[in-house]
């Protein structure tokens, strides 16, 4: 309400004020920044504010066509929804509408909501803006802002909102730019990787050649080679039956094998001990209702002879 009340009077730049039956959506006005492609045209938008503003960013769309910003879409801004890590809460709507017009010649950069439109096309639809209505805040852009005059003088407000736009763009294009270093740095990378992956092969094949040679026996004539050593003897079969013993696991020691006997006869004895209990307490309750069957006939049968 309170930035509805320093917002209601239009200026040469700007106008916003919230629709009567919404508090949290705003309609705006905002003239093409001079010695632009949009120089001399007003452009209409809607402002969406979450419930938790200032807190969290608004949302921002333009309704009317300009060639910067898609229309009907939530465009991607510094002070949008989109990026809620940068949003500030002492900015306002002030601080927005000025920074919308800062954005408008700069370029898209592919962000969402964003378009690239030549100049020729940009400069007509900056005429044609003027003709735009609106019909669900019965705004025109013919007479939504002041005229401009050569003696305005901007207010203390529009220079502190200015102050703060230069600051949001700032920040987006050193952020555009980390990103293009991070995407060039990391394109940079595999090259050097390549690089000196190829130097350490070379390097290393030149260190491997002179010793290959060097472990290149001369030739030697058959006459010169030293005889052949005498073939074994085969095994027999004593022999043979040692050598497998020997090859066996060694044998788990008798001790270890009588620790775990006295165990699996204990858990055994104890399954068997309470399967025993189980079919007494089933025998017993089998028998119990048996007795109690003829006790009930028995009964039955003196009253009937009674």
């Amino acid at each position: 309400m309170k930035e509805a009340a320093e917002l209601r009077e239009p200026t040469e730049h700007y106008h916003a004020q919230p629709l009567e039956e919404n508090l949290f959506e705003w309609h705006f006005s905002v003239r093409g920044p001079p010695d632009s492609d949009f120089d001399g045209g007003v452009y209409h938008g809607r402002i969406v504010l979450p419930p938790e503003y200032p807190m969290k960013p608004p949302s921002i769309i333009l309704l009317t066509p300009n060639g910067r910003f898609e229309v009907g879409k939530k465009i991607c801004l510094s002070i949008s929804g989109h990026h809620p890590e940068t949003w500030q809460p002492s900015w306002s709507i002030r601080t927005a509408l000025i920074a919308i017009i800062g954005f408008m010649p700069t370029k898209g950069e592919g962000a969402i909501g964003s378009l690239d439109y030549t100049p020729e096309e940009r400069k007509a639809l900056a005429k044609k803006s003027q003709d735009f209505f609106c019909e669900s805040c019965s705004c025109c852009m013919r007479s939504a802002l002041l005229a401009l005059t050569p003696n305005s003088n901007p207010s203390a407000e529009d220079h502190k909102a200015k102050e703060l736009a230069q600051q949001i763009n700032f920040k987006a294009e050193s952020s555009l730019s980390r990103q293009s270093s991070e995407s060039s740095g990391a394109a940079s990378e595999p090259s050097t990787h390549t690089l000196g992956d190829s130097s350490t092969a070379s390097g290393q094949e030149d260190a491997d050649r002179p010793q290959a040679e060097q472990a290149e026996p001369p030739s030697v004539s058959r006459a010169e080679q030293p005889p052949a050593a005498p073939t074994e003897r085969p095994l027999s079969p004593r022999q043979r039956r040692a050598q497998r013993r020997g090859e066996q696991p060694p044998r788990e020691p008798a001790a270890n094998r009588a620790a775990f006997v006295p165990a699996n006869r204990q858990h055994q004895d104890e399954s068997h001990a309470g399967s025993a209990a189980l079919i007494l307490v089933l025998t017993l309750a089998l028998a119990v209702l048996i007795f109690r069957r003829i006790y009930l006939a028995q009964e039955y049968k003196f009253d009937y002879d009674f």
